[in-house]
């Protein structure tokens, strides 16, 4: 099993929608058992899937009271794809593990789902705090989605920062291009300065995962939005596999 956290400390740079189509992908594509494990209080995952929270057991309860994460597991309508959404009870998480003072209770967490799933991947609030630092823990890989701009650019060595702040045990790092036009300047400057990172273009397609509530390889199969995230999980599967 590998986890891979998707996480950027800057908003509205593709976040969720990037994880829930590498999700998709690790489903649909690699065939993997995957969870997709929603820690942003908005649920944006679970809205981009047409899933609710549960309505009886808080996703805070793993943490706060060590509640069985599989009963707040959702199947989704794809093969091979669960959810565990957020809700508001995980907004104040970030308190809430500072009180607990178990630095590795995600971490935890994950070995415990290590037989149910092959794949786990993370949807991160745009924090930096414990939170974000249990995610560096739990993960085998980290994607950054960076839109073209110097905030993104800054966003990254902030990024860089926290993850070596783990130690040597730090997992990789993967910056990922988002919401690329190559009919602008800047875009075009920011993909010749960085050849070798994976591109997710701006593209329709894209933004209709909203409107669909749906993966785009779900609805948009053919689609250059859907080739440049099947690529981008190719890419990250290697990464896995050269650990």
């Amino acid at each position: 099993m590998a986890s891979i956290a998707v996480y950027s400390v800057k908003g509205g740079v593709g976040k969720t929608t990037l994880a829930v189509n590498l999700a998709w992908c690790s489903s649909a594509i690699s065939r993997r058992k995957t969870l997709l494990w929603d820690l942003d209080a908005a649920n944006g995952s679970g809205f981009l899937l047409g899933i609710d929270p549960h309505k009886k057991r808080s996703a805070g309860s793993v943490f706060a009271d060590g509640s069985d994460p599989m009963k707040l597991i959702q199947p989704t309508s794809y093969a091979n794809l669960d959810l565990l959404p957020a809700d508001e009870s995980i907004r104040t998480l970030d308190r809430q593990l500072d009180r607990l003072g178990k630095k590795r209770r995600l971490a935890k967490l994950v070995e415990g789902l290590t037989k149910e799933y092959d794949r786990i991947i993370f949807d991160c609030p745009p924090v930096l705090n414990e939170v974000s630092a249990q995610v560096m823990r739990a993960a085998d890989l980290v994607i950054v989605p960076l839109p073209p701009s110097p905030l993104s650019a800054r966003a990254l060595e902030v990024v860089v920062e926290e993850v070596r702040g783990q130690g040597k045990g730090h997992p990789p790092i993967l910056p990922v291009l988002s919401m690329i036009d190559l009919r602008r300047s800047l875009h075009k400057d920011a993909r010749e300065a960085h050849a070798n990172w994976p591109v997710i273009p701006l593209a329709s397609a894209v933004e209709q995962c909203a409107v669909e509530r749906k993966p785009v390889g779900a609805f948009a199969p053919r689609s250059p939005a859907a080739r440049a995230f099947a690529q981008l999980w190719t890419a990250i599967e290697r990464k896995l596999a050269a650990r």
